[in-house]
């Protein structure tokens, strides 16, 4: 392949000239020499090399994304609205900066971790990382790194973290659910940690400012098994008499019961009302359109991409910990009684 120093020579020009007509520099060079060289460069079609470039620089050019998930959950985590949208994001704002994404999914935080610390990035954004997952990352990967939605506030050590305000949020479309008269609400989830927690606690404060009574049996713990849900959906069929509303921790469930309770004879919001959490694309095809809390999932990963950049480049970063608003949609699938 042809250098640039191979091209000058042929030019009768510097490098310096060539390397900034390549990489788009042209405000002190002539429109003929720009001509010059672009024809050359087709001609031997030319490549620029990456990683000589990095190497000058003392980086890789390579940002690592490591996102753990729930094996049990997802047959496919990206095929999750929010996973996808996330991911895009990430990519998106990566690439405007001239660098590359590397993608690691596992359930496995060992997996995770022996993967990360064998790459050559510049830097790391972690999603779904819990308290003790982040403890052995930090012992094990001294890159700067930004965490996405983790509650690890209380740990041994400091971290920066991009998430919502998930207790607001969920506390909001309660509240909105009692102002339409229900009073027998279930929370619905498949964990009790993190973000859902703090989502569950919302649900709790809106319920006990209303005088509403709790009893252990108004979380349903949803138990999914990979990609065939239809025991999980199947138990929420058989809770739907005690109920007049189901708040889900995420639109992903959130849709997938409107559709089992519709296909079963339930009619959504006339039998039974439900809200979600996110408000992705499925949110808005669902019918009846999901009534849910909206968060920017774009500006979440945009966020944590210029902080990773400001904390590579010892830059002021801000805040350590980020927490976007949400708000409530209100659409079609919540009736007053």
């Amino acid at each position: 392949m042809i250098t640039i120093k191979e091209m000058a020579q042929m030019l009768d020009i510097s490098t310096t000239t060539v390397s900034n007509v390549i990489h788009g520099k042209t405000g002190e060079v002539s429109s003929a020499t720009i001509e010059k060289v672009r024809r050359l460069i087709e001609e031997y079609d030319y490549v620029p090399n990456i990683n000589a470039r990095n190497l000058a620089r003392n980086e890789s050019g390579i940002i690592g994304l490591a996102m753990k998930t729930n094996r049990d959950k997802y047959e496919n985590f990206i095929k999750d609205p929010f996973a996808g949208e996330l991911t895009g994001a990430v990519e998106s704002c990566v690439r405007a900066k001239g660098y590359f994404i590397m993608l690691y999914i596992s359930d496995d935080i060992s997996e995770i971790i022996n993967s990360v610390a064998s790459w050559n990035v510049d830097g790391l954004i972690l999603f779904g990382i819990a308290k003790e997952d982040g403890i052995l990352l930090k012992k094990r990967v001294k890159k700067p790194m930004v965490f996405v939605d983790c509650y690890i506030e209380d740990s041994i050590f400091e971290y920066v973290n991009v998430g919502i305000e998930d207790r607001k949020g969920c506390y909001e479309i309660t509240k909105h659910l009692i102002s339409k008269g229900h009073k027998k609400i279930a929370y619905l989830a498949d964990n009790c940690e993190g973000g859902d927690y703090e989502r569950f606690k919302g649900f709790k404060d809106a319920i006990t400012e209303a005088g509403i009574s709790y009893d252990e049996e108004d979380f349903i713990m949803l138990r999914p098994n990979g990609a065939d849900l239809s025991l999980l959906l199947a138990d929420v069929h058989r809770r739907v008499k005690s109920y007049t509303a189901f708040v889900c921790a995420s639109d992903y469930y959130a849709v997938h019961i409107i559709n089992y309770l519709k296909d079963h004879g339930v009619s959504i919001p006339e039998d039974i009302s439900i809200v979600g959490f996110d408000d992705n694309e499925y949110s808005r095809m669902v019918r009846p359109a999901l009534t849910t809390v909206h968060q920017d999932i774009s500006q979440k990963g945009g966020i944590a991409v210029e902080k990773l950049f400001q904390m590579i480049h010892e830059e002021d970063y801000g805040e350590n910990y980020t927490r976007l608003p949400v708000y409530v949609v209100e659409r079609d699938s919540v009736k007053e009684v």
